[in-house]
């Protein structure tokens, strides 16, 4: 489903934005009003909590870069998709899988995030 690709893409291009105005942008586009975003480390609700927690992960990672990490799946209005966190080339830091939910508009509603690999202290 090509929406799902797009918006999965779309999605991880958000993540590595680091102008905070153009990402602001993104997450406006990506993700609809009131939407959700939930994970082992935090939740964040409608369009400031996301930006606010897209931001945060990036200074506590600076530098790194997401990726999608194989295909998408999807069924109805749902999708996972794998992505890896890491220096583009090198083994990543990070490992995790989504799974999104678009509404009636194409933007995401719901985001899913699972981490699968983690760092150490």
């Amino acid at each position: 489903m090509s929406d799902f690709t797009e918006q999965a893409t779309a999605y991880i291009d958000m993540w590595n934005e680091t102008d905070p105005a153009a990402r602001r942008d993104r997450v406006e586009q990506v993700f609809a009003a009131g939407s959700r975003y939930v994970d082992p480390l935090g939740v964040a609700v409608g369009h400031d909590q996301i930006d606010s927690m897209v931001g945060a992960v990036q200074q506590q990672f600076p530098g790194l870069r997401f990726a999608l990490a194989g295909p998408i799946d999807t069924h109805h209005e749902q999708a996972r998709f794998a992505w890896r966190l890491g220096v583009p080339g090198e083994d990543s830091l990070i490992d995790g899988f989504d799974v999104a939910e678009l509404d009636g508009s194409g933007r995401v509603a719901l985001v899913l995030g699972f981490l699968d690999k983690v760092p150490t202290a």
